[in-house]
């Protein structure tokens, strides 16, 4: 058996040396796997050059691009070509006033919607709304574990999960309800669910138009050149309008 698989079974980690001595004012000495990084990132860009120089050498000139017509090259430099205005200042004006316009009617519809599906579950605000619990407490593990909610609080099983109108057995049994079942009342839960998530959602999107709508509002008021220039405080984000600061002035 030859020395180098002796070696290799002994399983004898082979350490590289350091940086020696007199030499430690240079560095670091450098290792295999730190020149193995090196190398193949050198080697991706030469690579990356070599194709690039190859595009470069292959492109044609008289190749046609619809960009060209909005751009040009003046002394080996690139440039956009300006634009001529398409719109005057009082009609960009008269269009930011009919978006503002539009943002006030969908928010106010919104509200509209808000205030029958509240008036519909009998909810002030489902965002404010707190989520109560039920805490029952038995003497052992055993009793805990044949525990029935359903009998400790005298209602049905399909009724557990209203935290509000929950009647009991016997004020079901002096409804007189014939037709009564489980199927309707999960129906009726199921149906009371969806109009919570439908109120909630309309919530979130009437937050999102005011929002909008308070940052058209800004731009409009900073559209009006007569004003003075304002200073910007905090740029606008997905739930927060930009906050500007005018200078204060004294009106005649």
């Amino acid at each position: 058996m030859s020395s180098w698989s002796k070696a290799s079974k002994s399983g004898r980690e082979h350490k590289e040396r350091h940086q020696p001595e007199n030499r430690k004012h240079l560095g670091l000495l450098e290792k295999k796997k730190d020149y193995k990084l090196r190398s193949r990132a050198f080697h991706v860009n030469q690579n990356r050059l070599k194709k690039l120089l190859k595009k470069a050498k292959n492109k044609n000139p008289d190749e046609f691009h619809f960009h060209m017509i909005n751009s040009e090259t003046r002394d080996g430099v690139h440039y956009e070509k300006e634009k001529p205005e398409e719109h005057s200042e009082a009609q960009v004006k008269l269009m930011k006033t009919q978006d503002l316009n539009y943002i006030n009617y969908k928010l106010s519809m919104e509200k509209k919607k808000i205030e029958k599906l509240q008036s519909a579950v009998t909810v002030l605000d489902v965002e404010e709304r707190p989520k109560n619990t039920h805490t029952f407490y038995v003497d052992s593990k055993k009793e805990a574990k044949k525990f029935d909610v359903a009998k400790r609080l005298n209602t049905h099983p399909a009724l557990l999960d209203r935290p509000y109108n929950r009647p009991t057995l016997d004020a079901l049994k002096k409804m007189n309800l014939q037709n009564y079942n489980e199927e309707i009342l999960l129906k009726t839960s199921k149906q009371i669910q969806q109009q919570y998530s439908e109120l909630s959602k309309r919530i979130e999107r009437a937050e999102e138009l005011s929002v909008l709508q308070r940052k058209l509002e800004v731009k409009n008021y900073l559209l009006n050149k007569k004003e003075p220039k304002a200073k910007l405080l905090k740029a606008s984000t997905k739930t927060n309008a930009p906050i500007y600061k005018w200078k204060k002035e004294r009106k005649r």
